[in-house]
């Protein structure tokens, strides 16, 4: 049998996903609405968090609100002890905070939730950092990490609320190796209802991000709290 007649391999199937119920999962920016939300859903669905915050104990008060065995430290020591680190800090102070975490997020799996908005009379609309996107700035200032997007589309009303069993919604997972967006949309199908689909290399968060303010403004019209799916796969 000459090389050209050897079979191919088999497709890889997409949903075949990493068991990741063992990594720990740090939130810079654990204390705010999107970064409370979050780590509620991931620790109720049975992952190991840590909360950051710029100070300790705003950390550590809001980890004990949380329970689940949610930990709270600083930025810093929250980016050391985690195996991924979710960034939900306002976009305001994203440069700033990665930045100075440069080397304690090195050779971490890094999931960039930031979206770059403005506000004005007119309601909510995006706004284009000069490498492109968060996720992109992110990938910039911190090139010893794996940067991915994820988590962008999520409702903080929604995650924040015990009485709620489900979120129901898809998250688009962005990034430059497929081993580790297998990771984030593994730990987005912890979160019962929730399921992480691909949505391309980093260079395509800008729209990702960005669809944010049309979600904004369907909240605001229908009273809602929309998120997204993807259908068809």
């Amino acid at each position: 049998m000459t090389s050209t007649d050897k079979a191919k391999p088999a497709p890889r199937d997409p949903w075949d996903l990493p068991d990741v119920s063992g990594l720990v999962v740090g939130v810079l920016g654990g204390t705010g609405d999107q970064g409370r939300g979050l780590a509620y859903r991931l620790a109720r669905a049975g992952q190991k968090v840590i909360i950051g915050s710029r100070a300790a104990e705003r950390a550590r008060s809001a980890a004990d609100e949380l329970g689940l065995g949610v930990e709270g430290a600083d930025n810093a020591e929250c980016a050391r002890r985690s195996d991924v680190v979710i960034v939900a800090v306002p976009w305001e102070g994203h440069a700033k905070t990665l930045t100075s975490l440069r080397e304690e997020l090195a050779g971490k799996l890094v999931i960039d939730c930031v979206n770059p908005l403005g506000f004005d009379k007119q309601g909510a609309y995006a706004l284009k950092p000069e490498e492109g996107s968060a996720a992109q700035q992110a990938a910039a200032l911190l090139p010893d990490a794996r940067v991915t997007a994820a988590f962008h589309h999520l409702s903080a009303v929604l995650l924040q609320d015990a009485s709620i069993e489900e979120i129901d919604t898809d998250v688009m997972v962005l990034g430059e190796a497929r081993a580790d967006t297998d990771i984030v949309q593994a730990l987005a199908g912890r979160v019962p209802g929730m399921r992480g689909v691909f949505a391309g290399r980093l260079r395509n968060a800008h729209q990702v991000e960005s669809l944010v303010a049309n979600l904004i403004s369907v909240n605001r019209r229908h009273k809602a709290h929309a998120g997204l799916r993807v259908t068809d796969v």
